[in-house]
C-alpha cells in the first residue's frame, strides 16, 4: 500500500494552487452530475484555464476537449486525473512528456508507480486529494457544508 501522506504537504498544496494558471482534466466528464464536471466548473469559475482531456467528447464546459494530454497545444500547470488507479502510469509519462509542472491525483487514484514516474520525471505529485477542496480550504472559500455562502455573520449559534 502507498504511503499517501507523503503526497498531501499543505505547503505543496498551496504553493500549487497558488502559481497554477492551466489545469488539463483528465477524465473530465460532459455529464453535470459527475464530480470531475463539478470540479471543472468551479475552477472556471475561479480563474483557471480548464482544458478537458477526455477523447469521447468534443466540448465540455465550453472547452474543446482532447484525446490525451499529448494532444494539448498550450503549456499546462496541472495535470488533474479522475481515472481509475491503473491508467495512472500512462498519464504520469504523458505528463511528463508535455512538462506538465504538477500530477494531481483526485480521491481514491492512488498509484506508486504513476507517482514514481512523475516525480522521476520532475513534476509535483498530490495524491488522494480533491483539487476543490483543497482551494476551497486555502483560498477561505469553504464553508462546513461544502461551498461558500457569501454570508457574513458574527452570530455563534449554539455557543453562548
Amino acid at each position: 500500500m502507498t504511503d499517501v501522506g507523503q503526497y498531501q504537504d499543505p505547503s505543496t498544496i498551496q504553493r500549487v494552487l497558488h502559481t497554477a494558471k492551466t489545469i488539463a482534466i483528465v477524465g473530465l466528464s460532459n455529464n453535470p452530475l459527475r464530480a470531475s464536471y463539478f470540479v471543472g466548473y468551479y475552477l472556471k469559475r475561479h480563474g483557471y484555464q480548464v482544458i478537458p482531456v477526455n477523447p469521447r467528447e468534443t466540448d465540455i464546459l465550453g472547452e474543446r476537449s482532447y484525446r490525451s494530454l499529448l494532444d494539448v497545444p498550450v503549456p499546462v500547470d496541472v495535470v488533474n486525473v479522475f481515472r481509475a488507479p491503473d491508467a495512472l502510469p500512462g498519464i504520469a509519462r504523458e505528463a511528463v512528456e508535455i512538462h506538465a509542472g504538477t500530477l494531481w491525483c483526485q480521491f481514491g487514484v492512488i498509484n506508486e508507480e504513476g507517482a514514481r514516474i512523475a516525480e522521476v520525471g520532475g513534476l509535483t505529485v498530490v495524491m488522494d486529494r480533491c483539487l476543490k477542496i483543497e482551494h476551497a480550504r486555502y483560498v477561505g472559500r469553504m464553508h462546513w457544508l461544502g461551498f461558500n455562502t457569501q454570508r457574513i455573520t458574527s452570530v455563534r449559534s449554539g455557543l453562548q
